[in-house]
């Protein structure tokens, strides 16, 4: 049984990974990424991938698990927007 921190931990994670999940459908459907700043995008996601670093040091899986999807997502979003500007 997962205590109160772990429980806060992994609802809190789950609910910040799964928030980016609509803007990488929509952005994979439409190949519109107009609203999508990429200096944002690339500092994005390179915090997102120093959160990895850091949760993978700490073996801290609700760290790990939230970010490695949200790395991946934030990836996916930033890839079309690089190769599908104008």
């Amino acid at each position: 049984m997962l205590n109160m921190t772990d429980f806060i931990g992994y609802l809190s994670a789950f609910l910040t990974t799964f928030a980016f999940v609509p803007q990488a459908i929509h952005s994979w459907k439409t190949r519109d990424l107009s609203g999508v700043s990429l200096p944002m995008y690339s500092i994005f996601s390179l915090g997102v991938f120093g959160w990895l670093v850091y949760g993978i040091l700490m073996m801290c899986w609700p760290i790990i698990i939230a970010n490695s999807i949200t790395f991946m997502l934030a990836c996916v979003v930033l890839y079309l927007k690089i190769t599908h500007s104008n």
